[in-house]
């Protein structure tokens, strides 16, 4: 027999923020009831959270705006990094997203090594795009030039 509960954030797997789910027992009271993901299911408890829903959505809306206004900035810059490099153009290493969350710092802009993904390991030298999660739905790419050290 399942429980019903509303949730109060998204929950992987579950449901979405203001979602009505039917759950184990188990799982809402071990889980998601004391870590405040979810409330138990009544009209006032409904009501209460479409008010915060509506809330979130203002902000979220203000989030992908500024978003937006950061991807047209991030699009336009490129970063380049010389690292040591041996024959056939082959780096000793790989460039890390360390590195490049360093040099965008030095460009001002203010992101986590998380919200950097580079689709394989650089590892030679030339061009490559490095894609910043700045929101759920926006993305932006850096061009990042690998030259070799003389």
């Amino acid at each position: 027999m399942n429980v019903q509960v509303i949730l109060r954030e998204d929950v992987t797997h579950v449901g979405h923020m203001g979602d009505l789910v039917s759950v184990k027992p188990g799982f809402a009271r071990n889980f998601l009831l004391p870590r405040g993901l979810a409330v138990a299911a009544s009209e006032k408890q409904q009501n209460r959270v479409a008010h915060e829903k509506r809330i979130l959505e203002g902000r979220i809306a203000k989030l992908r705006a500024a978003a937006e206004g950061q991807k047209k900035l991030l699009d336009a810059v490129e970063i380049t990094i010389e690292k040591a490099a041996g024959e056939n153009e082959k780096l000793f290493g790989s460039v890390t997203s360390m590195e490049i969350e360093a040099l965008l710092k030095n460009k001002g802009f203010e992101l986590t090594k998380k919200q950097l993904h580079v689709a394989e390991t650089i590892k030679s030298v030339g061009t490559f795009d490095v894609q910043v999660k700045l929101h759920k739905d926006v993305t932006a790419t850096v061009k990042l030039h690998v030259k070799a050290r003389a």
